[in-house]
């Protein structure tokens, strides 16, 4: 091959390496015409990796709808590169079935059951999404002619070279050059914690189970006895992933009943799970309803021209002074809208009166309470986000029965009011904060944020968010009802706490807001593991972090230094390495570093955050082989691209 070749090595070659290879193809006859010799490390199935792989239980779901996935760039995404349309996951379902897509394995017969079955409204299985994101990358690699080579292991260490570029180890004993090296490994494994240590070296002086963050489908649950009582802490995706592995995955199944609800038949090797979290409630369901009034505009208030006066009056931005007002005004305004427009008969108010008023008016003022309490009278109806993200603050319970029902009749107020066609004005809710999430990280830079507020869009917007708009399908909630109803799974309510008894070997969960404790053997962290350089279990960043190629965010707080855990980048996603310089030619995305996080795919039509990144960066790595070629430096004239090539 000839020396001049700039080699590009990509670590981790899941969903987001796959698509900033396609800007990459896509921007190519622009920016540089020349030969690249592309490596991908990834010891899984490229394009869907370690999370995504087709390895994982049949039961397990997405928590997007087909219609709402897809790895394309649309005419939406507002980027510098060309637009390059294709089949989301509905559409190429339909069209693997039809025989229009032709680049498919030999699938199974379960998964052409679930293709022919898939329709724009069903939640896929994960198996299936595998599918869709491998043939994804099979079809970019083929754009990019043969320019791209897989190597199926992984990179267990990274060292700079002499003169430029870097070496990339690998655990099957070669060596890849890299004139530019991006690390995409997208979630990686932590040691834990100091508090999940003491616990873990709890169980097992005392003979107990207990299961630290981590991926849901690679634990081993098998020490759970059937009918043992297992503390849950955490109430999101993961525990849904874990009431599927616990219960169905047991050979447990669930039945229509004649009067159209939901029957637990179990099995009887099901474990008893005791869940309890911060909320103290599961996820959001997922919304059924559609729109009905006023079709969704651009954003009114929360906008980069908002931004940027906010800017201008106070140099940096705090995100609770700041920008969560606006975030709290746009999500009233589409709910209001669609409540005012779509449900008439609920308001008392024309909707052009109210939108005037109201654009005039903090969120936070006595006036715009006294708009809304005019305009809609039922007060049920009326917005409160503080009560959205803590449903159960302050409230006071007298023993553990009132906790039972207080949270099923929260889940069962939940699917009343998102898996019906009756409250269009959640689904309105659900698209403000999702239009808003996409935005913040194209209008707000992140080094004008303060610190605190880092913290906060890291953690709580991030997470209330999530809770809002990223929860389970409808049939998840009705299953744990009937899980409930089954004996099989309890509630420990909000602001749960966990402590240990040498005494007995026992954890023991609380609650500040109910009297009593519950005792078990078995205590599972229902939650992804924290993000964290410093403790990674992955080899390449362990590497990265100990050689000072790269170093965790620090943030200066009131508090003194806080560490996030995260890989520290610049806005052009250059790795800072740890004298703070930022190195032109190792890039690193993905949502284990200080940008913005956006996820690996979207819905389309959205100008999706991940598909902006991935142009940006594609163009960026472009024109940095553009500059090597033209300048070549003596160790790219002299060093082969690869040593021991697969």
């Amino acid at each position: 091959m000839p020396a001049n070749i700039p080699a590009v090595v990509f670590i981790g070659g899941g969903p987001r390496t796959a698509g900033v290879l396609e800007r990459i193809a896509a921007n190519r006859s622009e920016l540089f015409t020349g030969p690249l010799d592309i490596h991908v490390v990834e010891p899984y199935v490229p394009g869907s990796g370690r999370i995504w792989r087709y390895d994982q239980h049949p039961g397990l779901l997405l928590n997007s709808t087909a219609a709402d996935v897809t790895m394309f760039t649309d005419g939406s995404v507002e980027c510098l590169g060309p637009a390059v349309p294709g089949p989301g996951l509905a559409e190429w379902a339909a069209g693997v079935v039809d025989g229009s897509i032709t680049d498919v394995p030999d699938f199974p017969q379960l998964l052409w059951e679930q293709l022919r079955q898939l329709n724009r409204a069903s939640f896929p299985t994960r198996q299936l999404q595998s599918q869709y994101l491998e043939w994804f990358f099979r079809r970019t690699a083929k754009s990019l002619g043969r320019s791209v080579t897989v190597h199926r292991t992984m990179a267990v260490d990274v060292t700079a070279l002499e003169g430029g570029g870097h070496a990339v180890e690998l655990a099957n004993g070669r060596t890849l050059r890299a004139d530019i090296l991006v690390n995409a490994l997208g979630h990686t494994d932590s040691r834990p914690d100091a508090a999940s240590a003491a616990w873990s070296g709890f169980a097992r002086r005392h003979g107990g189970f207990h299961a630290a963050p981590g991926y849901t489908t690679d634990v081993d649950y098998s020490p759970i006895a059937p009918g043992q009582d297992v503390i849950v802490s955490g109430m999101g995706l993961a525990f849904v992933d874990l009431l599927v592995l616990l219960t169905e995955g047991r050979g447990g199944r669930f039945e229509e009943t004649s009067d159209g609800g939901l029957e637990y038949v179990a099995s009887g090797r099901e474990p008893r799970l005791w869940a309890g979290s911060r909320r103290g409630v599961p996820y959001h369901s997922k919304i059924s309803a559609t729109l009905r009034g006023e079709a969704p505009g651009p954003l009114r208030f929360f906008t980069a021209a908002a931004v940027e006066a906010l800017l201008e009056r106070h140099g940096e931005l705090d995100f609770r002074r700041d920008l969560w007002p606006l975030i709290a005004k746009e999500a009233g305004y589409g709910y209001y809208r669609e409540l005012l427009t779509g449900s008439p008969a609920r308001a008392a108010m024309d909707w052009d009166e109210f939108a005037a008023r109201y654009a005039a008016l903090d969120w936070y003022s006595a006036r715009r309470e006294e708009l809304v309490a005019a305009a809609v009278p039922d007060s049920a109806l009326h917005l409160d986000l503080e009560r959205l993200d803590r449903p159960l603050e302050g409230r006071r319970f007298t023993d553990r029965q009132d906790v039972q029902d207080a949270v099923a009749g929260y889940i069962e107020h939940d699917l009343a009011l998102r898996d019906s066609p009756d409250h269009p004005e959640t689904l309105a809710l659900f698209l403000a904060l999702l239009h808003v999430y996409m935005e913040v990280g194209r209008v707000v830079p992140l080094e004008r944020l303060n610190a605190r507020s880092q913290q906060a869009v890291h953690g709580w917007w991030h997470g209330f968010f999530s809770f809002v708009d990223s929860g389970p399908p409808p049939h998840r909630l009705r299953q744990m009802l009937a899980l409930h109803r089954a004996g099989l799974l309890q509630f420990l309510g909000p602001n749960l706490e966990i402590s240990t008894d040498e005494a007995d070997g026992t954890f023991r969960a609380s609650s500040p807001q109910f009297p009593g404790t519950l005792a078990a053997t078995a205590f599972i962290e229902a939650r992804l593991p924290g993000t964290s350089v410093a403790r990674s279990l992955n080899p390449a960043l362990e590497s990265l972090h100990r050689s000072g190629l790269g170093t965790e965010q620090q943030l200066l707080t009131a508090d003194g230094i806080h560490s996030t855990g995260k890989l520290l980048v610049t806005s052009r996603h250059q790795l800072v390495d740890a004298q703070g310089q930022p190195q032109a030619t190792v890039f690193a995305v993905g949502p284990g570093t200080s940008g913005w996080g956006a996820g690996a795919f979207a819905r389309p039509g959205t100008n999706a955050a991940p598909f902006r990144e991935n142009d940006a960066l594609a163009r960026i790595i472009l024109s940095v082989a553009r500059g090597l070629t033209a300048e070549p430096s003596a160790a790219l004239s002299t060093a082969p691209a690869v040593v021991g090539k697969n």
